[in-house]
């Protein structure tokens, strides 16, 4: 079984009250084209009221593997440890399934309404 090791976001001294996210999925067709989803959302109000589906269905693939699962403020470094492909395969040929292709997963945190972090994730479904 292949197994996500880890990733560490560190805050660099900065608290998360007030955090924007930017989801967007690309699939490749001649390039990264946009594919179904592009959507910002506050993740700290999220994270108090659960209430954007689709936020939790991308949350929900890192939320068991991860400290980033109580409500704002951060003050302490998000780390996500072990994230096992089986469960994201799981997640994404069952509970919501994705035609195969290539795809890219770009992501954009705010905070204080400043970009502060940009995560591209390239995958393959097949």
């Amino acid at each position: 079984m292949t197994v996500f090791r880890w990733a560490l976001l560190g805050l660099l001294g900065l608290v998360l009250l007030g955090s924007g996210v930017n989801i967007q999925v690309l699939k490749k067709l001649n390039g990264y084209k946009p594919f179904l989803y592009n959507f910002t959302t506050n993740a700290c109000g999220y994270l108090k009221t659960k209430r954007n589906l689709l936020f939790q269905y991308f949350h929900e693939l890192i939320a068991v593997y991860s400290n980033f699962n109580h409500s704002c403020p951060y003050n302490h470094d998000i780390i996500v440890e072990k994230l096992p492909i089986n469960f994201v395969n799981h997640q994404v040929s069952v509970v919501l399934p994705v035609p195969e292709g290539e795809y890219l997963v770009h992501s954009v945190y705010t905070i204080r309404g400043k970009p502060r972090l940009e995560i591209k994730v390239f995958c393959r479904i097949f």
